[in-house]
């Protein structure tokens, strides 16, 4: 299963177009918008009454939490809910004109570790919701070994994190528990500081939160704080995370979601990006992280596991700024989606020759596969050296195979005589050699 956060902005949109179905005995206003500046705010101003007759929140939304202690929330001024349309548009664009500095993690109030800076370039735009803080309220569920669990509290907001043990009741279904089970455990453990006037209320909505999060296929969802007045919700704050595989089902369900990156990292190249939608439409895994597209080895590892043994043996044997890449193909790959993958890595690496004058060097690695033919997966591999031989050759590339698994022998024979046949050199090994040998023998040499 692969996790992709979502904006905030989106996480409402995918609820609120499922409210009906979830949440029937309550009512969401979903006044919620999504700008890039103060004037994609004040045009949006014209179509939406709200936006001009309330009170206002704006907020960033940019994958980061602790909004609020950072001071990157908008809603009071001399009291609680003053501001306005003109004065949201004019912090937004404050807010986006120049680099912000932002602290993930906190001591009370006081900032820990060091802080990141990026650009602001989405917020979040909503009413102000007036409420007591009797009114907050915290939940959430996500995947947790063989289980769901879910967490609730009838506290939200900021602090709910600080004495989680206390504050939090956590509640695991299993996968096979019908809709009458997982109810009946609901009710069963509402938060005993749930007002009594409140309790079955709380319970229904937890339910329908449940079901929203199994059924849309959501990978993580929180709503921190949520409030709650008799049968109305207000959404306060949501943070959610997807499971992408199952986005060719649910793309009538989620709508034009996007994946973004996270505040402070650098934005996705298109290379990253294209194995990432291949990813996507595949029942394999297809994963690609560009360190230094500079650096002079290339790694093109089969499985999750082996791709960290290989990374860390690189770093101790080379040091980490001679690793051009991260990431692995597993799940068997078929030999189309190994050679678009293969030449992805090879466009990356043949673009530039080493800035001292090294060979380059591909490792192809990998454990021992279950299922994985290694032959149809070499076949891609070959392939995709067809079609960049010459670039190799002039940009100087030594290939280093080691692989297992059902019909690794062919395979390994197969990429060894194309590999000769094409003029590049190569050294092939089977399990017989240290899983991460090959590492050695190419810096050795």
């Amino acid at each position: 299963m692969a996790q992709k956060s979502i904006r905030e902005y989106d996480a409402k949109s995918i609820l609120a177009k499922h409210w009906d179905k979830y949440f029937p005995e309550f009512t969401y206003a979903y006044e919620t918008i999504m700008v890039q500046n103060g004037s994609e705010l004040a045009e949006a101003a014209k179509t939406k009454a709200w936006l001009q007759e309330k009170m206002l929140v704006a907020k960033p939304d940019m994958l980061f939490g602790k909004r609020g202690k950072n001071n990157l929330v908008l809603f009071r001024d001399v009291k609680p809910g003053d501001v306005t349309l003109k004065k949201a548009t004019t912090w937004i664009d404050e807010k986006s004109a120049t680099p912000q500095s932002v602290y993930f993690s906190f001591d009370g109030d006081t900032p820990k570790g060091e802080a990141k800076t990026d650009m602001l370039t989405h917020f979040v735009v909503e009413p102000f919701t007036p409420h007591s803080q009797e009114e907050e309220y915290y939940i959430s569920a996500t995947c947790v070994g063989d289980n769901d669990m879910l967490y609730m509290s009838a506290e939200g907001g900021m602090e709910v994190e600080q004495g989680w043990a206390e504050k939090v009741t956590e509640v695991a279904f299993a996968i096979t528990d019908t809709e009458e089970q997982i109810a009946t455990k609901i009710r069963a453990n509402v938060p005993a500081d749930v007002a009594a006037a409140d309790k079955a209320k709380f319970a229904e909505f937890a339910i329908g939160f449940f079901r929203a999060y199994r059924e849309l296929n959501f990978a993580y969802l929180e709503i921190n704080p949520f409030v709650m007045q008799g049968n109305r919700i207000e959404l306060l704050d949501m943070v959610a995370k997807l499971d992408d595989t199952a986005g060719f089902m649910m793309a009538q369900q989620w709508g034009n979601v996007e994946y973004p990156t996270s505040f402070g990292m650098e934005e996705k190249s298109p290379e990253v990006l294209a194995i990432e939608d291949a990813d996507s439409k595949s029942g394999a895994s297809l994963k690609l992280t560009i360190l230094k597209p500079e650096a002079r080895i290339w790694t093109m590892v089969a499985g999750g596991g082996a791709s960290v043994v290989y990374a860390d043996t690189i770093a101790d044997l080379a040091g980490i700024n001679d690793l051009a890449n991260y990431g692995e193909y597993s799940g068997g790959p078929t030999t189309s989606e190994t050679k678009f993958y293969a030449e992805t890595l090879l466009d990356l690496m043949t673009r530039h020759k080493d800035a001292q004058g090294r060979d380059k060097v591909l490792i192809i690695g990998g454990a021992i596969a279950n299922f994985t033919d290694v032959a149809k997966t070499f076949t891609g591999i070959i392939q995709a050296f067809e079609k960049y031989a010459d670039k190799m050759k002039e940009v100087g590339i030594r290939i280093y195979v080691r692989r297992g698994g059902p019909n690794y022998e062919k395979g390994l024979k197969d990429i060894k005589e194309a590999a000769d046949r094409l003029g590049l050199y190569i050294e092939v090994y089977g399990p017989e050699t240290h899983v991460t040998d090959i590492v050695r023998m190419a810096l050795e040499k």
